[in-house]
C-alpha cells in the first residue's frame, strides 16, 4: 500500500531509520498537496509584514525565480569562495558516495533487494541478491532498474520513490517515480522477475495518489480522479478511492467509498499474513492523528458484476497507528488511552491486536511501555511481532510470539546508547531485519528470528570518519516548568570546559518523532573531526516517551518544547561546553520552525543557526502547500486561543528593526510540495526589508527533502560547513 498515513513535515536526518529506508511496499515519501494540483495558497494571508512582496507566492514565477536566483548567486559568492569550502565538499562527497557504505537491506520475492545510489548512478539502482550473498563480504548484486537509464530514455526527471509489491509473490509491482524528489508521484507496473516495467501494465499518472492491490488485475486507488482538484481534501489528498480493473479507463472506475473534503485523506489498504489471510481496509482520516478503519467485505477476486462490496467501519479509538496482520488480528499502537467494551482501560502507547471478525475485537494487550519507554516500531512476521522501543531515549528490541496460548516477551542483546530500527519484516517466515546504530558507530544489520540465539549480526559498515577521539554521553537540562530535558553531546575526549568548544545542537519536537543516536559520517568529517561539538536535544512534542511526551508539546502547549529546547543551550554554556559566541543551532522542517523561534526569541544566544526547509510564517502555514493538513499538530488561525498562539510565536512576524539577529543561513527547495519555499522567502525578503545579514539558498530540484542525490547532499552539506565556519572563526 502507498502512504501508510498522511505524513507531517518531514522528520530530521536523526530521526527513526523508518522514515529514510522503509519496506518497498511502502513510499519513502510522505503525503503532501502538489502545488501544481491545487492552489498553494488560501484567499486570507494575516499579518504580512511589509517588505514581503507578493510575488514570492507564484513558485514558479519569472519574478520569484529572479528574486531566488539572485539570492542563490550572493550566498554562493559568499560561500563557495571560501577557500575551506572545496575540501568540505570534497569530504562530504567520498563519504555520501563510499562503497563502505551500509547496503541497507529489504526482503521481497524471496530474496534481499536494496537501493544503491553512487557516484556511477546518482539516481540509483534497485537491485537484489540473496540473503546468503548478502551475509558475505561482497554481495553479488544484479540490477533489476535502473533509474539513471530510465530518466534518460524517458526525458523525465525520475527520482525513485519506492515500490508496492503484490503478496505473497511480490511478483508485480507499483514503482513510485516524482519528478526531481516532489512528493506526488507518477505509478508504473513492475515486473520484479523480468526486471522491466510492464508493457500496457497499470499507470498512474502524476497525482497525490495511495494505492492497494487486490488481485492481478484490479488495485483499490485514492487521487483526483477528473484532475479538477475537487476529489482533494482541504489538505491536498485524495478522499475518493475507487475501484480500477485492468485496460478500464478513469470513468470507469467503480466508487467504493468517498470521504468529507475536511478530512485530511482517504486511502485504501490491503493487508496480508503468514497463513494467507487477506484484509481490504478503507482509513479515513478527519485529522492528521486520528483515523477510522473500516473492513471493506463482499470484494472476492473474480469481482463478478459491480459489486461495490460493503464497509464494516470497527469500533476503534480516534488515535491509533496500524503495523499489521498476525493470525488474522490486526495490530495496533494506540495514541490514546482506551477502554474497550466490556474491558478496563488501555494506556496510550500500548501495543494491541483486535479481531477484526468480532464485534467486541477480542482485544489483547501485547506490551505497554514503562515509564521512561515508548515504542518506536512493531512489524509482523509470520509468527511474531518485532517491536523496538526506546527506554530514556536508547534504542531496544524484542520479539514477541505466543507459546501456550500466552504473548511472550524475549529482549533481544543488542549494543546500548544506540537507534534500532526495522528495516523489515518477512511474513513468509519469522525472520527479521533490524538497523542498528550510533553517534560514533557504524550502522550494522542484525538478523532476528533464524538463530537459537534469536538475533545475529550479519553485516556492518566501515567507519566513514576517525572517532577515537570521539565521546558520547547522555546529560540533562532542565526547563522553564522544571521538566528534565534529556539530550546527547557527541565531544572530544578529554575536553576542558572552558566554554571556547564550537558547539552545534539540533532538535525537532514535534509529531511524535524521537530524536536518537545516528550515524553522520558528513558531520563526523565536516564538523566533528573539525573539532566541533554536537548536541541533540530531547524536547517535548517528540516521541521520546510516548504520546504523553508529544502531547505535552502539541498545539497550544507548544511553547514547552521552545522553552526546553532553550534550556538545553543554556545548559550547554553553564557546562561550559560552549558560549554564546560559539553555539550554533541547525532543524529541518518543523525543526527549521524551531529554529525560527529561537532566533526570534533568544537571538542573543545563538551565534549561528541553520534553517532547513523551514515553516517560518505560523500565521498563514494552513494556507501554504500542505499545511492544513498539520492543524491538528500546530492549531489553527480560525480557532481564537490558538491564533493567538500562533501569532505570538510565527518567526516571520516577529522579526523587529531594533533587534541584533545573527546572520542565519535558510535553504529551502523550489520543487518541495510539502512545506514550500514560500516560508523561507518571505523569512529573507522581510530580513531584507529590515537590513539584516542572512545567507539564503533555494535548490531548484529536491523536494522537501531538500536534495535528491550525493552531489546535491554534498553541496548543501558544505555549504552548512563553511557558514558555520565562517560565524565561528575568520573567514579565510
Amino acid at each position: 500500500m502507498f502512504f501508510p498515513r498522511p505524513k507531517g513535515v518531514s522528520p530530521p536526518p536523526s530521526a527513526s531509520a523508518k522514515n529514510q529506508t522503509i519496506k518497498y511496499g511502502l513510499l519513502l515519501a510522505a503525503l503532501s498537496i502538489s502545488l501544481l494540483v491545487r492552489p498553494c495558497f488560501g484567499q486570507t494571508e494575516h499579518g504580512l509584514p511589509a517588505g514581503v512582496p507578493s510575488f514570492l507566492n507564484d513558485i514558479r514565477g519569472a519574478q520569484a525565480l529572479d528574486w531566488v536566483d539572485g539570492q542563490n548567486r550572493k550566498t554562493v559568492e559568499t560561500l563557495e569562495t571560501d577557500t575551506r569550502y572545496q575540501a568540505f565538499h570534497e569530504q562530504a562527497l567520498s563519504v555520501l558516495q563510499s562503497k563502505k557504505r551500509l547496503e541497507v537491506p529489504t526482503f521481497l520475492a524471496g530474496q534481499i533487494w536494496n537501493f544503491w545510489q553512487d557516484a556511477h548512478h546518482p539516481r540509483g539502482v534497485w537491485r537484489r541478491t540473496t540473503l546468503a550473498s548478502y551475509r558475505s563480504t561482497l554481495p553479488g548484486w544484479l540490477t533489476k532498474l535502473d533509474v539513471d537509464d530510465l530518466a534518460k530514455k524517458e526525458h523525465e526527471n525520475w527520482v525513485f520513490d519506492g515500490a508496492d509489491c503484490l503478496k505473497p509473490q511480490e511478483r508485480y509491482c507499483l514503482v513510485a517515480l516524482s519528478q526531481g524528489g516532489e512528493d506526488a508521484d507518477t505509478l508504473r507496473e513492475y515486473d520484479t522477475q523480468a526486471g522491466l516495467l510492464v508493457t500496457s501494465g497499470f499507470v498512474f499518472p502524476r497525482a497525490k495518489q495511495s494505492a492497494a492491490w487486490v488481485d492481478r488485475d484490479t488495485l483499490l486507488v485514492a487521487r483526483d480522479w477528473d484532475g479538477t482538484g475537487d476529489m482533494l481534501t482541504s489538505s491536498g489528498y485524495p478522499f475518493v478511492v475507487r475501484r480500477v480493473i485492468r485496460n478500464e479507463s478513469f470513468d470507469q472506475a467503480l466508487e467504493i467509498y468517498r470521504g468529507e473534503n475536511t478530512d485530511v485523506a482517504v486511502d485504501p489498504l490491503a493487508l496480508t499474513d503468514g497463513d494467507g489471510n487477506r484484509l481490504l481496509l478503507i482509513r479515513r482520516s478527519p485529522t492528521f492523528f486520528s483515523s477510522k478503519f473500516a473492513v471493506l467485505n463482499g470484494m472476492d477476486t473474480a469481482f463478478q458484476g459491480k459489486n461495490g462490496g460493503t464497509l464494516h467501519w470497527l469500533p476503534l479509538p480516534n488515535r491509533l497507528e496500524l503495523k499489521g496482520m498476525i493470525h488474522g488480528f490486526l495490530v495496533f499502537v494506540l495514541g490514546e488511552d482506551w477502554t474497550p467494551s466490556g474491558s478496563n482501560r488501555i494506556t496510550a502507547g500500548s501495543l494491541v491486536t483486535v479481531d477484526p471478525k468480532t464485534d467486541d475485537l477480542n482485544v489483547r494487550v501485547l506490551f505497554t511501555p514503562g515509564r521512561t519507554q515508548a515504542l518506536d516500531d512493531v512489524a509482523v512476521t509470520r509468527n511474531s511481532v518485532i517491536v523496538t522501543y526506546l527506554d530514556n531515549v536508547r534504542g531496544r528490541a524484542m520479539v514477541l510470539h505466543v507459546r501456550n496460548g500466552a504473548w511472550q516477551h524475549v529482549v533481544l542483546p543488542l549494543p546500548d546508547m544506540s537507534s534500532v530500527h526495522i528495516t523489515d519484516a518477512d511474513q513468509q517466515s519469522d525472520a527479521a531485519l533490524l538497523k542498528v546504530e550510533g553517534f560514533l558507530d557504524p550502522p550494522q544489520i542484525w538478523l532476528v528470528g533464524t538463530t537459537q540465539a534469536g538475533v545475529e549480526k550479519i553485516r556492518q559498515a566501515a567507519g566513514l570518519f576517525d572517532t577515537k577521539n570521539l565521546a558520547v554521553e547522555q546529560l540533562q537540562a532542565r526547563s522553564a516548568d522544571g521538566t528534565v530535558i534529556p539530550y546527547f553531546l557527541v565531544r572530544q575526549k578529554g575536553m576542558t570546559n572552558d566554554g571556547h568548544h564550537p558547539t552545534l545542537l539540533t532538535g525537532y519536537g514535534g509529531f511524535q518523532v524521537s530524536m536518537m543516536p545516528s550515524y553522520d559520517p558528513v558531520l563526523g568529517r565536516l564538523w566533528l573531526t573539525q573539532g566541533g561539538t554536537y548536541a541533540v536535544a530531547n524536547i517535548r512534542g517528540g516521541g521520546e516517551f510516548g504520546p504523553a511526551w508529544h502531547e505535552a508539546g502539541r498545539k497550544t502547549h507548544r511553547q514547552k518544547s521552545y522553552d526546553d529546547f532553550y534550556a538545553v543551550g543554556l545548559d550547554l554554556v553553564k557546562r561550559g561546553v560552549t558560549s554564546r559566541e560559539t553555539l550554533g543551532i541547525r532543524g529541518r522542517s518543523n525543526g527549521g520552525l524551531l529554529m525560527g523561534v529561537e532566533f526570534t526569541r533568544h537571538p542573543d544566544l545563538w551565534k549561528a543557526v541553520i534553517m532547513g526547509v523551514p515553516l517560518l510564517d505560523m500565521m498563514n502555514f494552513e494556507n501554504m502547500a500542505a499545511g492544513s493538513s498539520w492543524i491538528d499538530e500546530y492549531g489553527s488561525m480560525k480557532n481564537p486561543d490558538e491564533a493567538r498562539f500562533l501569532s505570538a510565536i510565527s518567526p516571520l512576524q516577529h522579526l523587529r528593526a531594533d533587534v541584533h539577529y545573527p546572520t542565519p543561513f535558510i535553504f529551502t527547495s523550489t520543487s518541495d510540495d510539502r512545506v514550500g519555499p514560500v516560508h523561507g522567502r518571505r523569512f529573507a525578503a522581510r530580513l531584507e526589508s529590515l537590513k539584516k545579514p542572512f545567507l539564503y539558498y533555494e535548490d531548484v530540484e529536491g523536494g522537501h527533502s531538500g536534495t535528491v542525490n550525493a552531489e546535491e547532499v554534498a553541496h548543501e552539506r558544505a555549504l552548512e560547513a563553511v557558514y558555520l565556519a565562517q560565524q565561528f572563526t575568520p573567514a579565510n
